[in-house]
């Protein structure tokens, strides 16, 4: 991660439905097809395009609220996740070949769509060979909420760098939820529903040696970079592309200390951010949490200069939601990022907050 802040570093399309009577598809062409899924007519972009600007979260009970912090607490869980990542995770090392099979094996256990995409990158230290991985629950649902975050860790010539919170934390967070919430979330996409939950794993975040434009953020460069040129739905005349199915991409970092504070960046996801907000509120009141203070501060910090995963995705304006903590915690870069830095309150927490927004997002309940 790079910035004025101190910095963090910071596919296939789902084919058109056709009826077997094209005199029928073009009767309907003006009308959304069964279940929300696309028809390519002329009104598209406002049918699925444009949903993310009016896009609601569901409202959540107390009730629900307290189903999903029952769902989320399962800390043993957590921390049988989280153990294979604690590990250090440098591209082309043993260590990461196996993080990496351990989110796939994960996520294709719970029966999410899973794509390993390879490619080369020439780097300060020669080429090497990246993967991003892609978890989708239903690949052929419109759009997706993502939830991102990166597997590798960086190279550190004083000793083993785990990068407990940069990013093992996360990764493990986000398999917790998908473990957790399996039952939901199968329900949920038997619905064919248009919106669909989308896991992004990427490779390459770190530096190899100095932070640059050239030099970090390998796997969401060329990930944005390809599904910015795969036109979605293939041959529309919209020119809509793959990145248009992202609703809202929410990225996590740097999470598992205690020392956390978290702002809203983005003046068009502010509505996002406040529920984020409101939820841990709620919770708080309903006694839900471990007792600390508020992460979620009710304030905007913009033109922060953090650099990380979603830059690429921003550039080409993709909505975001940055979940990292400001400042940055105190062992960020540092070997002491390992399992003693953690705060298992802090985490659950977090897990628990996470659980009711994808909850609320996708209108799912337990």
């Amino acid at each position: 991660m790079s910035g004025c802040l101190g910095g963090v570093r910071t596919c296939a399309a789902m084919l058109l439905k056709t009826n077997a009577c094209v005199a029928l598809l073009y009767t309907f062409a003006a009308l959304h097809c069964t279940n929300g899924h696309f028809n390519n007519n002329k009104r598209s972009r406002t049918l699925w395009y444009n949903a993310k600007n009016t896009h609601t979260g569901v409202g959540l009970s107390n009730g629900t609220l307290q189903d999903l912090s029952r769902l989320a607490s399962d800390l043993t869980q957590f921390r049988t996740l989280l153990a294979p990542l604690m590990v250090t995770r440098v591209v082309g090392t043993q260590g990461h070949s196996n993080v990496r099979k351990h989110l796939v094996d994960t996520m294709e256990g719970l029966n999410w769509a899973v794509e390993q995409l390879a490619f080369d990158a020439r780097t300060p230290v020669g080429h090497k060979t990246f993967t991003n991985v892609l978890a989708t629950l239903d690949p052929t649902a419109t759009r997706r909420l993502v939830i991102a975050c990166h597997y590798d860790s960086k190279i550190d010539a004083r000793g083993d760098f785990i990068g407990a919170t940069d990013s093992a934390v996360p990764c493990a967070m986000m398999l917790h939820l998908a473990a957790s919430l399996h039952s939901q979330l199968s329900t949920h996409s038997l619905k064919q529903s248009d919106l669909t939950l989308q896991f992004i794993f990427f490779d390459g975040e770190e530096a190899f040696r100095r932070w640059s434009n050239s030099d970090s953020l390998y796997g969401s460069r060329h990930l944005a970079t390809l599904l910015y040129n795969q036109p979605y739905p293939p041959n529309n005349k919209e020119h809509t592309h793959q990145l248009h199915r992202m609703d809202l991409f929410v990225l996590l970092d740097l999470l598992g200390t205690r020392d956390v504070s978290f702002y809203s960046f983005f003046a068009n996801t502010q509505h996002w951010y406040a529920r984020m907000l409101s939820f841990e509120r709620r919770l708080g009141e309903l006694q839900l949490l471990n007792a600390r203070p508020n992460m979620f501060m009710d304030k905007a910090l913009h033109k922060t200069g953090i650099q990380d995963d979603h830059i690429p995705f921003l550039e080409r304006d993709v909505p975001i939601l940055h979940l990292i903590p400001v400042p940055f915690p105190s062992v960020w870069h540092k070997l002491t990022d390992n399992e003693r830095a953690l705060h298992y309150p802090t985490i659950d927490n977090l897990n628990r907050i996470l659980f009711a927004f994808t909850a609320d997002y996708l209108n799912i309940v337990p």
